[in-house]
This record gives structure tokens, sequence and C-alpha cells, in this order.
């Protein structure tokens, strides 16, 4: 094996530009291959971290029928959870309508206790401002689609429980900035204490947000969520794009071993004296094809190294300062950050060189292979076509 990676190194070093121009192919597809996982992976944890610290918490408790992405349940799913623990926050979701600059904007009003802690939601600036009747917070993306800012007073009409009309100007106590559009876009945050006397629906919540995994005493009108399945959309819509970005790096990836390939095959006819010649001195055919794959191989080795000197200083910059997207990539619905910093997890890395290694040994094998069927007399004379 130590004679096989010598004769390679030097039949390698001795190709010259043809085995740089190879080298180069691999190391760009190497290069993209691991930047677009390490993106999606970076962007994957920071909206998890997010989504967790502003919406889910360890997890919810839905009213029976709850469903955010319907709005038709919003006005009815709602109840008393006579079990609540002191330590669930509850959440209580009504339709309403909010009139900034004489136009109507259909909104959810949502009620949050000021005194939570369990989301990163800034409940307490309810309290900074005594004097207003109905002090309400709300998202970046909201306050500009509505043409709001911290101070200003806008009139909201909602519906209570017996389906009257109710009308009161809100303050906006508070603009907050996040990375997670369900909590902002559409979204009028006030105190639960005063949307249940705005409503008439004391002590109700269309969901609550807990700190302790081990939520018991619930009744049949409750629904456990655990963070794990409330975080399974995220999940699933970063499983696809991760499908879809594999489509075109391994398309890259094909066309650097094409190009070994090739090289290979062109190997293997324009040296057929010297496999003649290394049959004659006593090796077995195996051990020539096992030369030739190793050669082939050793392009993957040499990109590696080309690629960890002089992509690891990029990368690794790239992960520090991370990647600006345009803001109107934050108004798809899912949660991203204005800057996602790539993550090259030792995983990442360890699967990436096993691909491109193992692929370009399989791919030098295959024309390799070929030698086992030369008559060496043949070869010596090079009449093998």
């Amino acid at each position: 094996m130590k004679l096989a990676f010598l004769l390679a190194y030097k039949n390698l070093i001795g190709a010259g530009v043809r085995t740089w121009l190879n080298v180069g192919v691999l190391t760009f597809a190497f290069w993209v291959i691991l930047f677009y996982n390490g993106l999606l992976d970076g962007w994957n944890q920071q909206a998890r971290r997010a989504t967790i610290a502003w919406e889910y918490g360890e997890g919810q408790i839905w009213y029976k029928g709850y469903d955010p992405l319907d709005p038709f349940s919003i006005q009815d799913a709602h109840g008393v959870w006579p079990n609540a623990t002191k330590d669930a926050v509850p959440v209580l979701i009504r339709s309403a309508a909010l009139y900034p600059q004489n136009r109507m904007i259909q909104v959810s009003l949502v009620g949050i206790s000021r005194n939570q802690t369990k989301l990163a939601l800034p409940t307490k600036t309810f309290s900074d401002d005594s004097s207003s009747d109905v002090p309400a917070i709300i998202g970046k993306r909201m306050a500009e689609s509505a043409k709001l800012k911290k101070g200003d007073q806008v009139l909201l009409r909602w519906r209570d429980q017996n389906g009257t009309f109710d009308a009161a100007n809100i303050t906006i106590a508070e603009v907050f900035k996040t990375d997670v559009p369900t909590v902002d876009q559409g979204k009028i945050w006030i105190p639960i204490e005063r949307l249940w006397e705005m409503t008439g629906l004391q002590n109700h919540a269309s969901y609550y947000v807990f700190g302790d995994k081990n939520v018991q005493n619930l009744d049949q009108h409750w629904v456990l969520m655990p963070q794990e399945k409330l975080l399974s959309d995220l999940d699933a819509i970063i499983a696809s794009k991760k499908t879809g970005s594999a489509i075109m790096y391994l398309l890259l990836l094909a066309i650097a071993l094409l190009a070994i390939f090739d090289t290979q095959v062109l190997s293997v006819f324009r040296r057929q004296r010297e496999i003649g010649t290394y049959i004659a001195l006593g090796m077995t055919r195996w051990q020539v094809v096992g030369i030739f794959t190793v050669e082939g191989s050793m392009y993957s080795f040499f990109a590696m190294l080309v690629g960890v000197v002089l992509g690891a200083p990029f990368l690794g910059y790239v992960a520090q300062k991370g990647i600006a997207f345009p803001a109107s990539s934050q108004d798809f619905g899912i949660a991203m950050a204005e800057r996602v910093f790539p993550v090259f997890g030792f995983q990442l890395v360890v699967f990436t060189i096993a691909l491109v290694v193992i692929s370009a040994t399989i791919v030098s094998f295959f024309p390799a292979r070929r030698i086992a069927r030369m008559n060496p007399v043949d070869a010596l004379k090079g009449k093998i076509v």
C-alpha cells in the first residue's frame, strides 16, 4: 500500500496542470457542500433558539380545537384550565380590527401576563405607561405596516364573549424587534388581565406556555404540545431546503467526479506499457488496479488539503461575521435573522470529507478494474485498445 501511495503521488505531481485542474474542481465542490450545509445548520439553530425564546418556551398546552393556522378556530377555542400551575403563562387570542390613519387592519389581539418570564416579549413595559388604559406592544413589522411608533394611540375594535362590538384607544407602549414573524405580523399584545375585562372571558386562555416539561393534571379539553412537536414544521422546512440544495451541489460534485473518471480512463489507455511492466515485475493485476485506484482517490486527498488550507480562513470569517439577508426574506412566515451565522460542525466536516473521498475512490476504481482483464504481453506491446 505504501508503494501504491508513492507511485500515485509521483504520477499526480508529474501530471502537472491536469492534476491541479481536477483538484481545483473537486475543492470547489467541497467548499460548496460545506458552505450550504453549514449555512442551513446555522439558520436552523438560530431559528430554533429564537422560536423557543419568543413563542414556544419549553412547550405549550392548547385548548382543544385551537389551531394557530385556522383563524376560524380562534374565537371559540378558549377555556379555563382549573389545574393550571403557577408557572404556566396563559395566552388568550381574540380577533380585532385596528384603525390607524383611517385604515382598517385585521389583527389578532393577544393577551399575556405582564409578569411572565417564559418568553422574551417585553411585557414589563405594560407597567411603564400607567396613564394608558390599554397599553400594547407590537413588533417592528407590525409597526411598519400600520405606520405606528412608540407612544401612538390608535383605535381598536373587538367583540366580547356575547359577540357585542366594543372599541377603545390603545397606546403603543413598546415596539420590539424579533426574528420570529409569527409573534410580530398582525399581532397586538396587551395585558391579559385587561383583555379578560374587555371580553368578559375571565381566566380564559387559548393556550398556555409552560417552563416545566413534566406537565400533569390535563383534562380532556387541553392538549399537550411538546417543544419538539411545535418545532416539527421548522425542521421539515429546513429538511426540504437541504434536499433542494443537495441537488445543486451533488450536480457540481458529479462534474468533478466525471473529470476524475475521464482522467482515469485516459491514464489506463495511455499507460498500457507501464501496466504491463508492473505485472511483468511480479505484481498481480489487482495490485495494479489498487495503484490506479489510489491514484484517483488521491485527487480527493489533495482537494481536502487545498480546501482546508485555502477555505478554512474564509469559512471561519463567514462563521464569525455571518451573512446578511435582505429584510424581505424575513416576511416568509418562518424565523430568519437579518444575519445568519453558518455552523461548520465536526460531524458536517467529517461527512463532507467522507462523501468526497469515497465518491472519488469509487469513480477511480471503475476505469481501473479494466486492468484486471488485460493480457500483460499485449499491454507491454501497447496493443490493447
